[in-house]
């Protein structure tokens, strides 16, 4: 009989639990680095984008829009940039410098314009008494 190859003290204390966060950890990191026009600049600049095996890891992120795990990101542009990674002409287009200009000003207008959804609960009182109901006499 052979002898059995000896195990790495790591594979074998490793909880497999442990071992399934810090990839949940870290995908759901860089997931969200992804709402960043000028890491998205860095990428495309360095070729990144282009190699066959980080694009199939794009479209293996994708399960990141999935209810479940949607509801951990926190910057949704994260989610919008990943979609459009997934296509060969923005990756390409992310390499000057106009793009990253054009996704970082979009961004910022977004944000600066978004406004609560009217259906969702504020925890900040009103101060106009037309929005309590209150009449002044």
């Amino acid at each position: 009989m052979a002898p059995e190859p000896a195990q790495s003290p790591q594979a074998t204390t490793e909880d497999p639990r442990a071992s399934n966060r810090e990839k949940f950890e870290l995908e759901l990191e860089f997931v969200q680095s992804l709402a960043n026009p000028y890491y998205l600049h860095n990428l495309a600049q360095r070729n990144i984008l282009d190699q066959p095996a980080f694009i199939n890891y794009l479209e293996y992120l994708m399960y990141w829009k999935e209810k479940d795990y949607a509801r951990f990101i926190r910057y949704p542009h994260a989610l919008h940039h990943l979609d459009l990674l997934q296509h060969a002409r923005f990756r390409s287009e992310m390499k000057k410098d106009e793009w990253r200009e054009y996704l970082n000003q979009k961004q910022y207008d977004h944000w600066r314009t978004w406004r609560d959804h009217p259906g969702i609960s504020s925890n900040v009182a009103p101060t106009d008494p037309q929005e309590t109901g209150v009449q002044s006499q």
